[in-house]
């Protein structure tokens, strides 16, 4: 659980550093650079989703709640949907018009799908913290930048495009799931 805890905490501490310390967050950048700065981060970030993968899949087993029976289905649904809200922030059509934090909120559906169908401990942590990640990161977001100014809509082409590419990315990630030993079309996991 050591590994789990500490890739949360560096999640957190990575995403959060230029919104709670913006004065470190420049200075890191005066004197590394735009670029490497940036690189710094995406290696802190790279290594906390190792952290917690490793720390997750070595947890130990300790039920909190047990998920209703056959869950697993609204999980694939929610898993849809979440995975479109992840590349509705960088989609080109209409649908990036419809949420200020569409990959935020892609994350806070992941995490209460993953919650439906896992009641240990570790999984309890994992998703919940990431929840409540999302949203502390949208309030301070809402709050340092003001009032949301809404995109103009794209055309409906991109749209499509990105449904095609949820799909696909969906069954990407069913997949690893499956190779993982959690078949998520089972309609439940135990």
């Amino acid at each position: 659980m050591t590994l789990l805890y500490l890739g949360i905490a560096l999640w957190c501490a990575a995403h959060l550093f230029k919104r709670v310390l913006p004065a470190g967050r420049a200075a890191l950048t005066e004197r590394l650079g735009e670029g490497p700065a940036k690189g710094v981060v995406a290696v802190l970030l790279v290594l906390s989703l190792v952290l917690m993968v490793v720390g997750y899949r070595g947890a130990e087993f300790s039920p909190v709640y047990t998920p209703m029976a056959g869950a697993g289905h609204l999980n694939n649904l929610l898993m849809l949907v979440a995975v479109v809200l992840l590349g509705a922030g960088s989609s080109k059509g209409r649908m990036r018009s419809w949420l200020r934090h569409p990959m935020l909120t892609g994350v806070i559906v992941w995490s209460v799908a993953h919650l439906l169908v896992n009641g240990d401990y570790a999984s309890v942590v994992l998703f919940g913290a990431m929840a409540v990640w999302a949203v502390v990161e949208m309030t301070m977001i809402n709050y340092a930048e003001g009032e949301w100014e809404r995109p103009e809509p794209g055309p409906a082409k991109g749209d499509i495009r990105l449904m095609v590419i949820s799909v696909v990315v969906y069954a990407v990630i069913a997949g690893i799931h499956i190779a993982l030993g959690y078949n998520p079309f089972l309609g439940t996991y135990g």
